[in-house]
This record gives C-alpha cells, sequence and structure tokens, in this order.
C-alpha cells in the first residue's frame, strides 16, 4: 500500500531549498558575472588585441642599503628589511618575503602580478637597481583573476570559496527542477540537453 507523500514535509523542503538556492545565488552573483565574462575572453583571447606598457625604473642604493646588499645571504633568501622599505619608498614595490636570487654580482627579484610582470635587479658591487614593470591593461588582469593566476593566498581562497557556493546553487537547483518536474513536462529533456550537448561536442570535436 503507497503512502501519499506528506504535504508538510515538502513544503519543509522546498521551503529550505529555496533558501539555500538564493543565499548561494546571491553570494555568488557577481562571481558569476564576471567568471562568465572573463570565460569569453579567455576563449577569445587570440582575437583581443592589447599593447603593453613598459616602465623602466633607476636609482642607486644608499651607501648603507649597499652594505646589505653586498652582505652574503645565500642563493635564495627573501630582500632585507630596510631594503624592502627603501624599495617601497622609493618606487612603491612590495617585494614582502619572496625568495630573491643572489648570485654573485647582483640580486633579482621576480615579482609577477595579475595582468602583467614585473622585475627588480639589483648590482651588488656598485648598487645600481632597475626596476621594470610590464601592463598588459584590464582585460589581461581580470584574466588572470579567472585562472588564480599569481593573485596570492586570499584570492585563491575566495575562488574555492566562491566553487562551495555555486556547487550549493547547481544543487539545489537540480533538487528544485526535481521537485517542480511534475508540473513542467519540458524539466527532463532540458536538463538532459544540457548534459548531452557538451557530452556531443566533446567526442565528436575534441581530439
Amino acid at each position: 500500500m503507497n503512502r501519499k507523500p506528506d504535504p508538510r514535509r515538502r513544503a519543509y523542503w522546498l521551503k529550505t531549498l529555496h533558501q539555500w538556492h538564493w543565499i548561494s545565488s546571491a553570494l555568488c552573483l557577481v562571481g558569476m558575472l564576471a567568471f562568465a565574462a572573463t570565460g569569453i575572453t579567455l576563449n577569445h583571447a587570440g582575437a583581443i588585441e592589447s599593447e603593453p606598457r613598459v616602465v623602466s625604473l633607476r636609482a642607486t642604493l644608499p651607501g648603507d642599503l649597499l652594505a646589505l646588499a653586498a652582505a652574503d645571504a645565500g642563493a635564495k633568501a627573501p630582500l632585507p628589511g630596510p631594503l624592502r622599505a627603501w624599495l617601497e619608498r622609493e618606487w612603491s614595490v612590495q617585494a614582502g618575503d619572496r625568495a630573491a636570487e643572489w648570485s654573485d654580482d647582483e640580486i633579482y627579484l621576480s615579482l609577477p602580478r595579475p595582468g602583467g610582470d614585473a622585475w627588480l635587479s639589483i648590482d651588488r658591487h656598485s648598487g645600481e637597481a632597475e626596476y621594470e614593470v610590464t601592463d598588459r591593461g584590464w582585460i589581461s588582469y581580470l584574466n588572470d583573476l579567472h585562472k588564480g593566476r599569481n593573485t596570492g593566498a586570499a584570492w585563491s581562497w575566495f575562488i574555492d570559496a566562491f566553487a562551495v557556493a555555486c556547487l550549493v546553487f547547481s544543487v539545489t537547483g537540480l533538487f528544485l527542477l526535481k521537485m517542480h518536474a511534475g508540473n513542467r513536462a519540458a524539466t527532463w529533456p532540458m536538463v538532459g540537453l544540457g548534459v548531452a550537448l557538451p557530452a556531443v561536442l566533446a567526442l565528436i570535436f575534441i581530439h
């Protein structure tokens, strides 16, 4: 003997799913718009022209900092604190605790960043310092945010949290589809199309 579904139980789950669905959609709305837009720009990256802007700066270290640059620090080590502070005052360069490459003649520090690149070179004998920064534009910046390229730990955590919110949004949407499917005949054919279309494209056109 089949028991009839409890309407109160169904109403509870429907309310709960709707709540989780709208909260997760609100949390990931802006992120989904941004990731969708940059998905298009990444897919057509070859057709989007950008002219990189390169800025080169030169300066000479003060005597006390030259002594720090000349001191032995090993093959890879962060820049000394006073030298980092000078770079921030001089060029607004935030070297942080990144490991620089210390050779016999120079200190080289790579400073990659979203939408561009940068590097710093210091001659350990003369104290000549050179800083070069390349800016590839805001589209490249947003594309790198999409990929999580050179964005740091905070952005990496954001991407993980955003992915979880998208999963909650999608899974609750699937359950809501199931609960409303009885009144919407096109529900499962549309879901099936959403599964079949990328699968067929991948099997036929991707080799």
